[in-house]
């Protein structure tokens, strides 16, 4: 009796997570690096796609220490960049052929990794942070001290078409070679997936969360710090070859610590809580990179903007944000949740609006014709303020509806729960 009360008093157990929901950020993945080139031949859209391939690779790699071990690094440029170099020499010299060149690069990269691990793993937090941060900025110095290796300002070019020949495959067009780099995007975005789930990375996971109890089982949180950095670095270089065979150019740039920090902030943007965060704070970040940058010279400030926003409002990133509104269309329903949702993002809209138009009236004003936006340089300071202030009165109004809204369903949600 004793046992059938137990059982009977446990709590149920929670479903099962739906199939097509685990299947989805794989096929939105799939669908980003296949659909856009069979739709169009423009070749700002290949370009944007294959710097979006490489930035998925880089961000992954550095969310399996940021995310996985709670490694906060200031020099994973390092390993991506030195994985490219040495995948670059590789291919001049004894010519590997081009498909095979991630896998050297990955191979040089976690080379690089093991070095700098033994020095960066000694410590944790803001110890290996600073380390990490030193040794990226000795790499870029190196960059420039030694240029034989690193090819000083023209930096080391690469001739895809060269090489092993492909039967078949030239790597000439864009297209070709963006086939190759997405192919080794989904390779790599499955592998690292693979390994997020092993016990090793179970591990890491503990020691992120407590190194003190992970060591009284018996876990020895240095070695498995070591480990998470070389397969970091591994995939690291992978990222920077396939950048490497998009622009066939490997630069001391590279290495700098501007990559290391748009990485950084693609990983905190996209979330680094959930596996296929980074993937949507890499394609957030070159479509700021490329597509903003194309129509403004303010994109370096949307993208400010756009980060702090999501520091304050969704600490843990657009993953983050969207399994909340998931879970609460799931709480209030659909035709509950679709009109809140829509006074949410139209009061933003309207607010993002109005910053817009700040911001270009500025800029224009500022670079003129430049801006490439005549109409922000001859609107008139009264209609852009009345305009401005329209915009804001709808966002605050779309706002204070929703949080109505809001009042009103958790209010719901609460009697629903004491019923």
């Amino acid at each position: 009796m004793r046992d059938v009360n137990q059982a009977h008093d446990a709590p149920p157990a929670s479903p099962p997570r739906p199939i097509w929901r685990a299947a989805l950020p794989w096929a939105a993945l799939a669908a980003l690096l296949v659909v856009p080139p069979c739709l169009s031949t423009q070749s700002w859209l290949v370009a944007w796609l294959a710097q979006t391939a490489a930035m998925i690779v880089f961000a992954l790699s550095y969310n399996l220490l940021l995310g996985g071990a709670g490694l906060l690094s200031f020099g994973h440029a390092a390993s991506s960049g030195i994985g490219a170099l040495i995948a670059a020499h590789l291919f001049n010299r004894v010519g590997v052929p081009l498909p095979l060149l991630p896998l050297a690069g990955g191979i040089g990269g976690a080379m690089f990794g093991a070095s700098y691990g033994l020095v960066a793993t000694r410590r944790a937090g803001t110890a290996f942070a600073m380390i990490t941060l030193g040794i990226g900025e000795l790499v870029a110095a190196a960059a420039w001290t030694l240029p034989d290796w690193f090819g000083g300002e023209a930096g080391v070019a690469i001739d895809r078409t060269t090489g092993i020949a492909v039967p078949g495959l030239t790597f000439g067009p864009a297209r070709e070679a963006y086939a190759l780099i997405a192919l080794w995007c989904a390779l790599a975005v499955m592998a690292m997936r693979l390994l997020s789930r092993t016990p090793f990375m179970r591990l890491a996971n503990a020691v992120r969360d407590n190194p003190v109890r992970a060591a009284a089982i018996g876990c020895f949180a240095r070695r498995v710090r070591y480990e998470v950095v070389v397969w970091s670095s591994f995939f690291a270089g992978i990222a920077g070859t396939l950048g490497l065979i998009n622009v066939e150019l490997v630069s001391t740039e590279s290495v700098g610590m501007l990559r290391s920090g748009s990485v950084l902030i693609a990983t905190v943007i996209g979330g680094s809580g959930a596996f296929f965060g980074p993937v949507a704070g890499a394609v957030v970040l070159t479509f700021f990179s490329v597509v903003v940058a194309g129509a403004t010279r303010a994109w370096l400030l949307y993208l400010g903007l756009f980060f702090v926003v999501v520091v304050v409002c969704a600490p843990d990133g657009i993953a983050g944000w969207m399994q909340r509104q998931t879970a609460r269309m799931s709480r209030d329903g659909w035709r509950a949740f679709l009109p809140w949702f829509a006074c949410r993002m139209t009061g933003a809209g309207a607010w993002s609006l109005a910053v817009v138009l700040a911001v270009q009236w500025a800029y224009g004003q500022r670079f003129g014709t430049e801006e490439r936006a005549s109409f922000f340089t001859t609107i008139a300071p009264l209609w852009l303020a009345a305009s401005m202030l329209c915009l804001a009165a709808i966002g605050w109004l779309t706002m204070r509806v929703a949080a109505r809204m809001d009042g009103k369903l958790d209010a719901r949600a609460r009697a629903e729960v004491g019923e």
